[in-house]
Order: C-alpha cells, then sequence, then structure tokens
C-alpha cells in the first residue's frame, strides 16, 4: 500500500538583470525543506551578448552548505579562503559555510567576451546543527570523478552528491542525502531511491508522471515517506532528484543565513554589516546586507 505524501510546487521567477531569470522552487509556502535542502534555484537559461555575463558579488553565508551544477556555460566562484575555481557542465562546486564564508560567482572573462548561454541549479543543503559551526571549506569537483550511469533504458544518472543506487559520490557530505542529475527518453522509467524517506524532483524540461502525478517543466513534486513512486518520462526531460533523511525542525533562515537560532541569524548580520566576515582576494565589491 502506497503510503507517501506527495505535493506539488510551483515556483517564482525572478529577473536579476540582463534577462538573466531565476525560479525559485525552496523554501516554499507548502514545504520548506526535503531532507536537507533547504533552497533551490534554476539558473536561467540565459543568453549573454558579448560583454555581457553574471555578476553575483561577494555576499556571505552561514549554516549551510551551497551546491553548484550546470548543464550550460561556466562560472568562476571566488571566495574569501583565496579558493578560485571554474566550474563546468557535469561539474559540482560544493561549498561548505560553516560559521561563516564570502564568495562571488561571475562570467569567465573569455565567455563575457564571446557571449554564452548559462543554465544550471543551485541548492543549498543545511547543516546539521552540531556541525553548523565548523570550519569553512570549498571543494571542486570535476564531472570525470562523479558516477555516471544508464539506471534503465533511456534514464542517464549522474550522481552529484550523497548515496543512490548503491552507488556513492566522492563529495563530504555532512547528513544522508541524494543528488542526482536526471536526462530520461520518453517512456523511461525509474523508481526513486527508497533508502531516504524524503524526496523530490524537479523537471528542468519535458513532462513526466511520478506514481501518476503529472509534473510540467518548472514544477517540483515532492514525496514524503511511504512507498517511493516510480517516476515516468512522457517527454524527453531533464531532471534533478534529490532529498535525504528528515532534518527536525526546519532552521531559522534570512537572505543567505542558516542558523538553529535567530540570534546566530542576528550576529551574522551585524558581523556583516561590520565587515567581520573578511572579502574575496582581488575584490572590493560586495552585496549589502538587505533592509528586510
Amino acid at each position: 500500500m502506497d503510503t507517501a505524501e506527495r505535493l506539488l510546487l510551483s515556483g517564482h521567477v525572478h529577473d536579476l538583470g540582463d534577462g538573466f531569470m531565476v525560479r525559485r522552487l525552496l523554501p516554499h509556502a507548502q514545504r520548506r525543506m526535503v531532507g536537507p535542502f533547504v533552497f533551490l534555484d534554476h539558473l536561467g537559461p540565459a543568453d549573454f551578448a558579448p560583454g555581457r555575463g553574471l555578476d553575483v558579488r561577494p555576499h556571505p553565508h552561514i549554516g549551510l552548505a551551497t551546491v553548484t551544477y550546470l548543464f550550460d556555460g561556466a562560472i568562476r566562484h571566488r571566495d574569501s579562503l583565496g579558493c578560485v575555481q571554474d566550474i563546468r557542465p557535469g561539474d559540482v562546486n560544493w561549498m561548505t559555510a560553516g560559521r561563516g564564508i564570502v564568495h562571488s560567482e561571475r562570467t569567465p572573462p573569455e565567455l563575457r567576451a564571446a557571449g554564452h548561454r548559462v543554465h544550471g541549479i543551485q541548492t543549498w543543503v543545511a547543516l546539521p546543527p552540531r556541525q553548523a559551526e565548523c570550519a569553512p571549506s570549498f571543494r571542486h569537483h570535476p564531472a570525470a570523478g562523479l558516477p555516471y550511469w544508464q539506471q534503465q533504458e533511456g534514464m542517464r544518472l549522474r550522481l552529484i552528491a550523497g548515496s543512490a543506487y548503491g552507488r556513492e559520490a566522492p563529495v563530504a557530505v555532512a547528513s544522508p542525502l541524494f543528488d542526482i542529475a536526471c536526462e530520461a527518453d520518453a517512456g523511461a522509467q525509474l523508481v526513486l531511491p527508497a533508502e531516504h524517506a524524503e524526496r523530490a524532483v524537479y523537471l528542468l524540461e519535458g513532462s513526466a508522471e511520478l506514481a501518476g502525478l503529472r509534473i510540467e517543466a518548472g514544477q517540483l513534486a515532492v514525496e514524503i515517506g511511504g512507498d517511493p513512486g516510480r517516476l515516468r518520462a512522457l517527454t524527453p526531460l531533464k531532471a534533478m532528484l534529490f532529498g535525504g533523511t528528515p532534518f527536525g525542525p526546519p532552521p531559522q533562515m534570512w537572505w543567505n543565513f542558516v542558523a538553529v537560532s535567530r540570534e546566530r541569524i542576528e550576529q551574522a548580520k551585524a558581523d556583516w554589516s561590520a565587515g567581520r566576515f573578511g572579502g574575496v582576494p582581488g575584490e572590493t565589491e560586495s552585496i549589502p546586507l538587505p533592509d528586510r
């Protein structure tokens, strides 16, 4: 008997300038998180003319790990630890903020000069309370080092982080989770990972069904508990599959900060306003603390 709870969520689209569109699916009024995932942004797709590009100025994070994955284009990461790394399609950038880190995300100069397309996903994973104040770190994982396979005929998967289907990614995670990039042909089917109690499917392109629930591009299907549903591609599709162990009470979130208490959020706000986070070497700009 299938006892899973399923929700279908639609996000909000924001224009960040120069035609760069972001669709935000998490947090949502109906569901604040899935496993440890507290944030999901679908970046683009956006086509930049020569001379234009992505420019996310230095900004702070605490209490989370950011996960960036691209389908098109490239983004140059710089952070307050001195790390400089370009991410390209199929790679993973995993940045653990812990007690505090600052980073920027920009288009590399050669792509900016030529014109290019950017398309990707960024998620935030809340750190368990015991690790929320750990030392910040950054790790880059090239596509060649990540598990990639055909689970069923016409169903191609790349395990970005965590474990699923008997495989484990090399990315160091703080709690049980899975994060998978999926491409499927029409008619291909896949049962979601049974070892994870909270599971989600986000469709970037195409149409699908999850246990009879119709999903269209730009929608997030969330599955809680019970038997894992069967995902069936109704058209060729591109999707992200993710989830994990229930986190417990959702943490506090404000802007780029995740913490177990409001007091810790207020401290982070004061620290950023006072310049106590430090900066990104070689950059003088920064995003100011929002008014609300």
